[in-house]
């Protein structure tokens, strides 16, 4: 059976990628066309179809062109690997919106029939939806997908008990800070132990996660005026963690 190409314009138009992105493609190797014209245009064969929709997964999924490139290159990587983790993701993605939706609707049909609805479930309701834009905006595909399965196996009271517990270590902290107490000293290191303990428990001890955390008290400081936690706050804490690191 003879194979069938397409012209990069022909591809464009198939798939909906830009030429211009199919160019940069070929340009940093990242699709390479498998055929060539005499005059030199570029051919895409289904091979190249193949490996384009992979890339689309894979950037979708919130890789950066590197990382697809290096997913790509992996010697165990088979196509149907980033189908099943897009699949995955997807599902992620419906479980959590679904439950917004869920929530969503509740309070829609309750305004509707004019019934009150609690100013703590609009609270909740404004938490879920910044949880999710969180996960998206600062998590990888991977990380997001283990804690979103993490918070289901922990279950929802505790959850809860530590979002308690960070308010009252973080209320702890707060007043050895005003006391002008030592970081190193042994009370404040017993609070960094409990601070060190809870990111550990978010986290399952994953270092890519904590450096996702990170990233999100650095950039979120609206999320920081709501815990409380200020740069002062973490430069305190900061020296504390040093101290025990140093104590090990």
């Amino acid at each position: 059976m003879q194979e069938t190409f397409w012209k990069v314009g022909d591809l464009a138009d198939r798939t909906g990628v830009s030429i211009r992105s199919l160019h940069y493609y070929d340009e940093i190797g990242l699709l390479e066309p498998s055929h060539r014209t005499g005059s030199g245009h570029r051919l895409y064969g289904a091979d190249d179809v193949v490996r384009l929709q992979q890339i689309k997964s894979l950037r979708q999924l919130g890789f950066s062109l590197e990382e697809v490139r290096k997913v790509l290159a992996r010697p165990e990587y088979a196509p149907i690997d980033v189908i099943q983790m897009h699949i995955g993701r997807l599902g992620e993605r419906i479980d959590v919106q679904q439950k917004l939706r869920t929530r969503l609707t509740a309070i829609h049909d309750r305004l509707a029939s004019k019934d009150r609805v609690s100013v703590e479930e609009f609270m909740e309701t404004i938490k879920e939806i910044g949880r999710i834009e969180q996960l998206e905006k600062y998590y990888t595909p991977e990380q997001t997908a283990y804690l979103t399965e993490r918070r289901q196996t922990l279950g929802d009271d505790a959850v809860r008990q530590g979002e308690a517990d960070w308010k009252t270590l973080i209320a702890e902290v707060k007043i050895e800070m005003n006391r002008g107490t030592d970081p190193t000293s042994g009370t404040v290191k017993e609070l960094a132990k409990r601070w060190q303990a809870l990111i550990q428990a978010f986290s399952g001890g994953d270092m890519g996660i904590e450096k996702s955390v990170a990233r999100v008290w650095k950039h979120e400081p609206e999320l920081r005026t709501q815990t409380g936690i200020d740069s002062d706050m973490f430069g305190f804490i900061g020296k504390a963690l040093t101290a025990l690191k140093v104590d090990e």
